[in-house]
């Protein structure tokens, strides 16, 4: 009997989080602008009062009382030039982030205009940085809106077009999956071609992310916390799915430059054997068959996380790693990622309108060039940095990107916390907020923290 509240209550939250249809692609592609952009506005804004040289990772830089206030004061600054608007938008603004993100561009677009040339008064083009430089900042983004997202769902304030869709569609959360699998082949060691690499390694390469999909497992099974089976199946979740990714590239080892050969040839077998009758069976209720049909979309969309992998591993040799091609610039690979930003997209709408709809459920085609668009889209945004500030990452940046996994399992345990503590459901807009607040506040207090200490969370 005590049992039957809580069983209910659990019931309510994930039928909260089911049969949605997501939203339009207008909209993601408004939300993959505003958060960039507000990005770059905070670095242009720094100018030269912004810190000449990051922090790095075994840096004692900013000792002592001053040292400490200057660090936690530049990131209040940067909690309330990006994390703050970022929640804004994706809660109490949410009708606007079309408004919003056009605004942000007229305003870029007119800094612009009248700061470039300026700036090259200071820097001339030799001393530009190589698009590298950027790809941290887009992966601390990807982190950040995912730890924002994960607990926001669970309210009411945050709108039920951006939660993941049920089969067919796509809401912003639907992309965070795809994302991290972008943002790991972009820089991994395959994309920089160090394919040598021992068994022992890889297994130890493997082992967290196994690890951490077992301890997932457990704990949400031992506290009845919520999980919506459609997602993945029955048992598997996320970390699984980076692990079989991880597995499935050191066993079938692939040179980076035909890794995207390879990856098209993976998608285009698997869009194949989708369209034959798999998708079918992926978005059916049959769980009848074992252990694989208890987890169907998780096993079976590896296919697509595979292949959108070695796509990624393609991409980041190519525009980041591959020193044998000459000549090349920052403003050459720029340009390279706006047109495949632009390319992505187009892809997405054409498979999307003729071949099948975006899922992330079965992780199609379609799915996959929309992530590629829309990750792209989000790099192509914070390139526009460099055109006036050619200053380091900034703390908030600095603090994430040393304890990315860290932060992202804290962001999961604060969430499991305050879902077991707070009815989510019945809480006001005004006390949504106010818990999201302390909550992307107190993430990013501790991941800024834990670098300033010179902390680094590393399995491997």
């Amino acid at each position: 009997m005590d049992d039957e509240p809580i069983n209910a209550h659990k019931l309510l939250k994930e039928q909260f989080v089911s049969n949605l249809t997501g939203s339009s692609l207008l909209e993601i592609a408004a939300l993959s602008t505003v958060v960039p952009a507000v990005v770059v506005l905070r670095k242009w804004s720094c100018g030269d009062n912004t810190r000449k040289n990051s922090l790095k990772k075994n840096d004692d830089a900013l000792p002592g009382h001053k040292g400490f206030v200057h660090y936690f004061s530049t990131l209040a600054i940067d909690y309330l030039s990006i994390v703050l608007p970022v929640l804004l938008i994706f809660t109490v603004l949410a009708e606007w982030a079309c408004a919003c993100a056009l605004s942000l561009v007229m305003l870029i677009s007119i800094l612009t205009m009248f700061k470039r040339s300026r700036s090259h008064l200071k820097a001339g083009p030799n001393e530009l940085p190589l698009l590298r430089a950027d790809i941290s900042s887009y992966r601390v983004s990807v982190v950040l809106v995912t730890c924002l997202c994960i607990l926001a769902v669970d309210f009411k304030i945050f709108p039920r077009r951006y939660a993941k869709a049920e089969t067919y569609g796509c809401g912003i959360m639907d992309l965070g999956v795809g994302s991290f699998v972008v943002a790991n082949a972009l820089v991994s060691r395959q994309a920089r071609n160090f394919t040598a690499m021992t068994w022992n390694k890889a297994l130890m390469s493997i082992s967290p992310l196994i690890f951490l999909g077992f301890a997932r497992l457990i704990s949400t099974s031992g506290v009845d916390y919520q999980v919506h089976v459609g997602e993945y199946g029955v048992h598997w979740n996320f970390f699984f799915t980076l692990a079989a990714i991880s597995i499935l590239t050191s066993v079938i080892r692939i040179h980076p430059k035909y890794c995207g050969l390879a990856g098209l040839l993976v998608l285009t077998g698997f869009q194949t054997w989708l369209s034959f009758g798999l998708n079918e069976y992926l978005i059916s209720n049959e769980r009848n068959g074992g252990i694989i049909s208890q987890n169907k979309e998780g096993v079976y969309s590896i296919f697509g996380y595979w292949g959108m992998y070695l796509i990624g591993v393609s991409l980041g040799y190519n525009l980041f790693f591959d020193n044998s091609s000459k000549g090349k610039s920052r403003s050459s690979q720029v340009v390279k990622v706006w047109v495949l930003a632009a390319s992505f997209w187009i892809m997405a709408i054409i498979l999307d309108s003729y071949v099948e709809r975006v899922s992330r459920r079965m992780c199609n085609f379609a799915y996959v060039m929309l992530v590629f668009g829309q990750n792209f889209q989000v790099i192509s945004v914070l390139t526009l940095a460099g055109f006036i500030s050619y200053e380091k990452n900034l703390v908030l940046e600095d603090a994430f990107n040393q304890n990315m996994l860290g932060s992202f399992l804290l962001a999961n345990i604060l969430t499991g916390v305050v879902n077991l503590s707070v009815d989510t459901l019945s809480a006001s807009s005004g006390t949504a907020f106010m818990i999201l607040l302390v909550y992307s506040f107190t993430l990013c207090m501790i991941a800024a923290l834990a670098q300033f200490c010179g902390i680094r969370m590393k399995f491997w």
